[in-house]
């Protein structure tokens, strides 16, 4: 089972499932009309770590976490 935790502006609450790697995840993500706008411009982080590829293995425990862009001043 892995953690899902949408950051910033997203304001979905944090969810659980099982998946064997990012693009998993982002499969079921793409499948929410209110989250699908934030994937293509969101970073993403494993486990606190940024990575760049759906490729990306995930185990049980891991924390993914999608960062939107934001605005700062």
């Amino acid at each position: 089972m892995v953690r899902i935790e949408f950051l910033g502006p997203i304001q979905k609450p944090a969810i659980e499932m099982e998946a064997a790697s990012l693009a998993e995840v982002a499969k079921t993500l793409q499948q929410d009309p209110e989250l699908k706008p934030w994937l293509d411009n969101s970073a993403v982080a494993v486990n606190d770590t940024l990575v760049s590829g759906l490729e990306t293995p995930l185990k049980d425990g891991d924390k993914v976490s999608l960062l939107p862009p934001v605005c700062g001043g």
